[in-house]
């Protein structure tokens, strides 16, 4: 069966190729290297593999421009200088059920349809019915806070030693101001989380 398949479409592509050379002098009919291919195709008996098709190849640079290295956002982690473990933990975990708590309180005063905070696993979430939802959890061997916002999108907030605060290295945006601006601007009433 596959033989029979394999055959059809050979002799549709040599009928293609050898009328289009016969009307155009600029394609030439099939290679002689081909026709000994074709004969082993055209065999039953006799099958070989078909080669994989070309992929088109691709070029990495080891050395990336300093335009691009200032594109990329900010420079790789130093791990040696990441929290302790139990140190993130305390400083997420204050953070997080801080958040809980003024979202709460923040719930009451706004009226948004499907305002609702779940906390549950290590992840904080609010949504805030057709407006969109935030996510924010802990992620333990970067020792960051990842946000998903329907604003902004995606974030990775580190902990600041010098300004006490959770910060996106990228845009050097505070997670608390960040809350705060988006979701004045979504639900239109302030809130006062730093």
């Amino acid at each position: 069966m596959a033989n029979r398949l394999l055959l059809r479409r050979f002799s549709i592509l040599r009928s293609t190729l050898l009328s289009s050379s016969s009307s155009t002098s600029s394609v030439s009919p099939i290679p002689s290297s081909c026709s000994s291919y074709s004969s082993h195709i055209l065999e039953p008996s006799r099958t070989f593999p078909v080669p994989p098709p070309k992929l088109p190849s691709r070029v990495f640079c080891s050395r990336p421009s300093s335009s691009l290295e200032e594109a990329e956002g900010p420079a790789s982690i130093d791990y040696r200088s990441l929290l302790p473990e139990d140190e993130f933990h305390r400083l997420a975990d204050e953070t997080i059920q801080d958040l809980q708590e003024k979202f709460e309180e923040y719930g009451d005063s706004v009226q948004v349809d499907g305002f609702d905070i779940d906390y549950g696993n290590q992840v904080l979430t609010l949504k805030l019915g057709d407006l969109g939802t935030y996510v924010l959890n802990k992620q333990t061997p970067n020792r960051q806070l990842w946000l998903s916002s329907p604003v902004s999108g995606p974030s990775r907030f580190d902990w600041d030693q010098n300004s006490e605060a959770w910060v996106y290295r990228r845009t050097k945006v505070n997670l608390l101001q960040l809350f705060e601006s988006e979701l004045e601007r979504l639900c239109g009433e302030p809130i006062t989380l730093s």
